[in-house]
């Protein structure tokens, strides 16, 4: 595993440099920690509040610490117009958890996204950016079994 400052140095020179480092460290951290985005504010010549503010700009990003897996929710019409806010309650129902919330042992996280582009198989859940397409409340035990 790759510390964050390693990662801020490989792209300290580049240009939107921030950008491409923070979205290395949350594929290594699965977020961005706190003391990252300190570093990352030093390294590119930013106060904390900009990088925090780069960080929290973008909705791919995440600040506070997440599970293993980050399943997201697709929320546009098609999605809930397939039956997408019931399978939402059902995640939260099978993980004990609401949206936005991590399980407490650190497996997952469950968030709501736009669009995945996969509207031909509505409702659509992602798993760490892989789309599973034509999800239903019955199929969540089968899918999440695979990544416990």
């Amino acid at each position: 595993m790759a510390n964050y400052k390693e990662i801020i140095a490989t792209y300290k020179d580049k240009p939107g440099g921030i950008i491409e480092a923070f979205h290395a460290i949350q594929k290594e951290f699965n977020y961005i920690p706190e003391e990252a985005l300190r570093e990352a504010a030093k390294a590119f010549g930013l106060s904390e509040a900009e990088a925090f503010g780069v960080a929290t700009f973008y909705s791919y990003f995440s600040v506070k610490k997440r599970g293993k897996y980050i399943i997201r929710v697709c929320t546009s019409a098609p999605c809930m117009v397939a039956g997408g806010d019931k399978l939402l309650e059902a995640l939260e129902n099978y993980l004990g958890i609401k949206l936005g919330e991590t399980t407490a042992d650190g497996r997952f996280t469950l968030e709501a996204t736009e669009c995945v582009g996969q509207c031909q198989g509505t409702p659509v859940i992602t798993i760490n950016g892989k789309p599973i397409p034509e999800v239903t409340p019955e199929r969540i035990p089968e899918i999440l079994s695979s990544y416990k």
